[in-house]
């Protein structure tokens, strides 16, 4: 890494750089200073400006006051293709792949200079080459549509790493490998930033800021309120600076005292779109007043177990029972009639109608009631009432219920999909990766909430792979791999090690886990 920084120019300058959009001051005046060999943190709450800002950088928006130098020699960035010609590339949080292509026609769309008879298996070598070395394994033959989330961020990385970028904006890049794989990245990137590259690192993970960084900038409200070198810094100090409060990174939780099963699956197997096993002879109990983790690479059946229990996936086999009724197969309809609330892993594609307000999301399940309607017609005003209720108990930051709700954060949107879920919960509650891309304040929130629901009595699915929060607050955590359930060890006598170890097939060691 860098020493004696201060004896060198920056690689990168971006000097007052200010970004509006209609009734938004998204960036104020921006400063921010790269150095080759270094790997800068970028922290901030939703909504903070740190997207915007690196939006600008890699071309996708213009800046309405500022400049950007590379080398000292001012730089115009009219577009994504601009900045991959000057080395500069972004992963983005939400993904840039076409779904009806495959990984390996998406790793290529767009290259200059390719031959009219592409030969693609050529490059398809050069893509397995450079995925084995990042640990970024993925089916170049799939088609996008057929991956889950963690799969097409893989795709992501793959694609700004095959095209060769110098500058690396990586947004979230670890949200889906075990901790081994995240030690493999961090020994990948210092081998990079030796070479002279640099990386920005966009994360809410304060572990992974200190295992990462050289420096740390902290914006908040569009500005800059600080930059610390990472090892005269601390966890606690960067979480006061991005949320302007103490945050607490430990939260209480009494005693587990599980009630009834609300979720029984006996045996389940199910197929993924491929039309290949991804659920294996699956059993699985969840009772009244507990949370039980799913811990597990992507791609291991968590997606087809999340669809299965809420009515998304058929079964081929097994049975699945909630609240003691036998429920195989039936319809989404039929599930949320049965009490099962879903907060589903693609907040913006699955959870949310980007184009519908802020209010009609909300009542998406509950129009049905006879709160918000009088037979087949809609009472506007009983919505509205219920929106401002929800807004104003899950502290939704929106300018109102008429709002758009793609235009509110990332951390606005989970909690537009919490309020509506927990208020239409019936007892059975399956949260996939709820804290996904969200700052450690809107993360505080939204794990409070869960063991919130916990002390009411809902049965908690959690399916997760950030370790650190299905230890915080799962009472059992259950680990897939390959379409099984491997082991269930209790929370309390869990470790990062060793549910790592499992994650990647190994058996449980723990003394009595459940294998």
């Amino acid at each position: 890494m860098m020493s004696a920084r201060e004896e060198q120019a920056p690689l990168l300058r971006m000097v007052g750089i200010t970004k509006r959009f209609p009734g938004v001051l998204a960036n104020d005046h921006v400063d921010l200073e790269l150095y080759r060999g270094e790997v800068l943190a970028l922290l901030g709450e939703n909504g903070a400006g740190k997207s915007t800002l690196m939006n600008v950088l890699c071309g996708l928006y213009r800046p309405d006051e500022g400049a950007i130098l590379i080398d000292g020699r001012p730089v115009d960035i009219r577009s994504p293709r601009d900045a991959y010609e000057l080395g500069i590339g972004m992963v983005h949080q939400n993904f840039m792949l076409v779904d009806t292509m495959t990984v390996a026609e998406n790793v290529v769309l767009g290259l200059q200079g390719l031959p009219f008879r592409l030969e693609l298996e050529h490059m398809k070598q050069r893509m397995r080459e450079i995925a084995a070395r990042y640990g970024l394994e993925v089916d170049l033959d799939a088609y996008i549509w057929q991956l889950s989330v963690g799969e097409q961020q893989r795709v992501e990385i793959l694609k700004l790493l095959y095209r060769g970028a110098e500058i690396l904006i990586l947004d979230e890049p670890t949200a889906v490998l075990t901790p081994q794989e995240v030690e493999d990245l961090v020994r990948v990137l210092k081998r990079m930033v030796d070479e002279g590259k640099v990386a920005i690192f966009i994360t809410h993970k304060m572990n992974e800021v200190m295992m990462f960084s050289d420096r740390v900038t902290v914006l908040r409200q569009g500005r800059v309120t600080a930059t610390r070198l990472t090892a005269e810094t601390s966890p606690k100090e960067l979480a006061r600076l991005m949320a302007g409060r103490e945050v607490l990174f430990r939260l209480e939780k009494v005693a587990c005292e599980p009630g009834p099963p609300a979720l029984e699956l006996v045996d389940v197997e199910a197929l993924n779109d491929k039309g290949l096993p991804a659920l294996r002879r699956l059993s699985l109990t969840v009772c009244g007043g507990e949370i039980v983790g799913i811990a597990g690479v992507a791609g291991n059946g968590q997606r087809e177990l999340a669809q299965v229990i809420t009515g998304l996936r058929n079964v081929t086999a097994g049975e699945v029972r909630v609240g003691g009724k036998v429920v195989t197969n039936r319809s989404p309809l039929d599930m949320i009639r049965a009490g099962v609330g879903h907060i589903p892993e693609d907040r913006v594609g699955v959870g949310l109608v980007g184009g519908m307000t802020v209010s009609d999301n909300l009542a998406l399940k509950g129009y049905r009631g006879p709160e918000l309607s009088r037979g087949p017609v809609l009472v506007p005003a009983a919505i509205k009432e219920f929106a401002r209720r929800l807004i104003d108990a899950f502290r939704i930051a929106t300018p109102g219920p008429e709002t758009q709700v793609k235009f509110l954060s990332g951390g606005n949107l989970q909690k537009v999909i919490l309020a509506r879920e927990l208020t239409a919960c019936g007892g059975l509650l399956v949260a996939v990766h709820p804290t996904r891309g969200l700052d450690v304040g809107a993360t505080e929130a939204v794990r409070k909430l869960l063991l919130e629901e916990r002390a009411k009595g809902t049965a908690v699915l959690l399916i997760s792979e950030d370790l650190e929060e299905l230890l915080a607050i799962s009472d059992q955590i259950a680990v897939m791999f390959e379409g099984q359930i491997v082991g269930i060890v209790p929370a309390a006598e869990a470790d990062v090690s060793t549910i790592g170890l499992m994650m990647a097939g190994a058996q449980p060691q723990t003394e009595g886990a459940v294998t």
